[in-house]
C-alpha cells in the first residue's frame, strides 16, 4: 500500500514495541479534560495506547483509525472497545462529542493543508456545542537534519527472536514546511532478509501562530496554545509541539 504516512504490518509491529504503552505525562494530559458523563471520541487512535486506558478508567469512548493492523492490535487488547475503520475526511456519525481528541502530534501528518482545513471542520461538526477539541502538532523546532542516503535509525529484537529494522533518510522542505522521512523496514532471521515494507512517512512542521489562524476560519473560537503537557503557554516556536485546546 502506497498512501502517505499509513502504518503497515512491520511499521505496527515495531511501533508496539517502541510505545506499546502512552508516556504518563501525555495521558495524564488527555485524561485532564475527561468527563466520566460525557462521550468522548479519539481520531487517529491506532493500536490503543491511550483509548485503552481511557477504557479501563470506564470512559465512554470512541475511537477511529485508518490503518487496519492498528486497529486489529487493538483488538487484541481491548476487544469490547468501540473503534471503527474511516478515514476522519470522510467519516460520518449522526452522534455528536463532548470531548475530541489527537494525540502524539498526529494532526502534524496532515501535510495537505487544505486536507488539513476540510479535517478541522469536520472535527467541529463533531462536537457538540460544549464541546473541547485538543490535540497536539509538531513544530519547526523538531525538523532533522537532512541526509540523502538510508541509514539504520532504529532496530528491535522481535519476541520470535528475529530482528526488525527501521532504515531512513530525512528532507526538510523549507517553504512548505515539511518534514519528508521515508523510511524502509525490514525483518531478519539472522542475515536473511525476510520481508520489507517502505513508508511514506511526512509531517508538516508548525510556526507559532500558524496554526490558530486554520482553527479559526474552521469556526473555533476560544483556542488556548501550550508548549508543555503542563500547560504552559506557548510564546514562540522553540518547543518540540504545540498543544491546543480549542472550543466553539
Amino acid at each position: 500500500m502506497n498512501i502517505i504516512n499509513y502504518y503497515g504490518n512491520l511499521c505496527t509491529e515495531m511501533y508496539e514495541i517502541l510505545h506499546d504503552k502512552a508516556p504518563q505525562d501525555e495521558l495524564d494530559f488527555y485524561l485532564s479534560y475527561a468527563e466520566k458523563n460525557k462521550k468522548i471520541l479519539e481520531i487517529m487512535c491506532g493500536s490503543g495506547r491511550f483509548l485503552v486506558p481511557f477504557l479501563e478508567y470506564g470512559y465512554n469512548i470512541r475511537g477511529v483509525d485508518f490503518s487496519v493492523e492498528m486497529l486489529e492490535k487493538l483488538k487484541l487488547k481491548a476487544p469490547e472497545a468501540d473503534v471503527e475503520y474511516a478515514d476522519i475526511a470522510e467519516y460520518t456519525t449522526n452522534e455528536q462529542f463532548d470531548y475530541i481528541f489527537i494525540s502524539s502530534g498526529s494532526v502534524s501528518l496532515f501535510t495537505d493543508m487544505n486536507l488539513c482545513q476540510k479535517i478541522l471542520k469536520k472535527i467541529k461538526g463533531l462536537l457538540a456545542p460544549a464541546g473541547k477539541f485538543v490535540f497536539a502538532v509538531d513544530t519547526i523546532a523538531a525538523k532533522c537534519l537532512d541526509n540523502d542516503d538510508y541509514a539504520t535509525s532504529v532496530s528491535v529484537k522481535m519476541k520470535n527472536g528475529f530482528d526488525l529494522v527501521l532504515k531512513t533518510k530525512n528532507y526538510f522542505d523549507v517553504q512548505q514546511q515539511i518534514q519528508f522521512s521515508p523510511g524502509i523496514y525490514e525483518l531478519y532471521d539472522r542475515d536473511k532478509l525476510l520481508k520489507s515494507e517502505h513508508m511514506d512517512f511526512q509531517t508538516h512542521l508548525y510556526k507559532f501562530g500558524e496554526m490558530e489562524n486554520y482553527l479559526r476560519e474552521a469556526g473555533f473560537t476560544e483556542i488556548k496554545t501550550y508548549s508543555s503537557f503542563e500547560k504552559e503557554i506557548a510564546i514562540d516556536d522553540y518547543c518540540d509541539m504545540f498543544l491546543f485546546e480549542c472550543n466553539l
